[in-house]
C-alpha cells in the first residue's frame, strides 16, 4: 500500500500548480492538473515538446468523463467496462480544457486510471491529471522509474515515491478512437 503522505504532497503540488512525475496504471508519466494551462504548458516544455501534439488524461470513474467531453458516444461505455488493461480513448468535442491538451483538433485522449494511487490522487484534486510518458520529445517512453533522465527529474515540483523500486516491466495503453459510423479505430 502506497503512503498517504506522498499521496499528500503529490496532490498539495498539484493543487498549486506544480508538476509531477507519477507511476500509473501503465508506464511512468508527467502529469498536472489538467485544467491548469500554465501547468499543462509548463510540461510540454520540460518535454521539449514543439508540435503541441495532445496528451492523455487520467480521470478516476467514468462520470468525470461528462465534464469534459460534449457528448460521450454509448459504445464507448461498453469498452471502458469490458476493458481488462489500460485503454485510452480518443473522444471529440473536448471541453473545460486548455487548448494545448486538445492539439488543435478539439479531441481529448481519456482513460479511467486502474491504479489506486492515481485514483486516490484523481478523487482528491477533484480533476483530471495529465498522463503524458516522462520523457523527453523523440526518447523511448520510461517503463521503469530508473529509466527516467535526470532532466525529467530535475524539472519536475514533486517526484511519487510509490513504485519506484519496482521492477515490472510497462506498456503504454491501447489507444482507441469511434469513426463517425461508430467503428473502432485502433491508434495504438
Amino acid at each position: 500500500m502506497f503512503d498517504p503522505e506522498d499521496l499528500n504532497k503529490a496532490y498539495k503540488t498539484l493543487e498549486k500548480g506544480g508538476v509531477i512525475i507519477y507511476p500509473t496504471d501503465t508506464i511512468w508519466g508527467i502529469g498536472c492538473d489538467a485544467t491548469n494551462e500554465t501547468a499543462v504548458e509548463r510540461i510540454f516544455s520540460i518535454k521539449d515538446r514543439k508540435d503541441k501534439k495532445q496528451m492523455l488524461l487520467l480521470v478516476s470513474k467514468t462520470e468525470m468523463i461528462h465534464s469534459y467531453v460534449e457528448e460521450v458516444p454509448q459504445i464507448a461505455y461498453t469498452f471502458i467496462e469490458s476493458a481488462e488493461a489500460p485503454l485510452s480513448i480518443i473522444f471529440q468535442g473536448a471541453k473545460n480544457l486548455p487548448p494545448g491538451l486538445t492539439g488543435g483538433d478539439n479531441t481529448i485522449g481519456i482513460r479511467i486510471a486502474m491504479d489506486d494511487f492515481c485514483k486516490k490522487l484523481i478523487e482528491k484534486l477533484g480533476k483530471p491529471i495529465v498522463s503524458t510518458s516522462a520523457n523527453a520529445a523523440g526518447e523511448p517512453y520510461p517503463a521503469k522509474f530508473n529509466q527516467i533522465s535526470d532532466h525529467i527529474k530535475e524539472s519536475v515540483d514533486y517526484i511519487v515515491r510509490w513504485r519506484q523500486d519496482e521492477n515490472r516491466k510497462s506498456t503504454p495503453s491501447e489507444i482507441i478512437k469511434f469513426g463517425d459510423k461508430g467503428e473502432v479505430i485502433k491508434i495504438r
